[in-house]
């Protein structure tokens, strides 16, 4: 049995920042291109950005393009999106998601593993 966990959503006011952590535990993500997605109550869920296995490469939803960043660290067994210039749209419960690929895709299909979810708010 393997999982994924998130960490680090909350409470911020507009315009502020978190950090989101993606961990895994169970197995290695070094193989694995991940994704974190996003759904906030009666929408479809949405691919926010991902990130390549080697973490060359980076997509970006276009809602976010310029005030997201996604972000590996291997040793850490860690992904990360960092969040900036939060508008009370980013609301929403944030997932990650491990898919045994080099690439990364933002739809959900694919993805193999997937986290409980971390909820953002952003709100004044």
């Amino acid at each position: 049995q393997s999982q994924l966990v998130e960490s680090g959503g909350g409470l911020v006011q507009p315009g502020g920042s978190l950090r989101l952590s993606c961990a895994a535990s169970g197995f290695r993500l070094d193989y694995y291109a991940i994704g974190w997605f996003r759904q906030a109550p009666g929408k479809e869920r949405e691919g926010v950005s991902c990130i390549s296995s080697s973490g060359g490469s980076t997509n970006y939803a276009e809602s976010v393009k310029g005030r997201f960043t996604i972000s590996r660290d291997h040793a850490k067994n860690t992904v990360y999106l960092q969040m900036n210039s939060l508008k009370p749209e980013d609301t929403a419960i944030y997932y990650c998601a491990a898919r045994a690929r080099t690439m990364c895709v933002l739809v959900s299909p694919p993805y193999d593993y997937w986290g409980q979810g971390t909820q953002v708010t952003v709100s004044s």
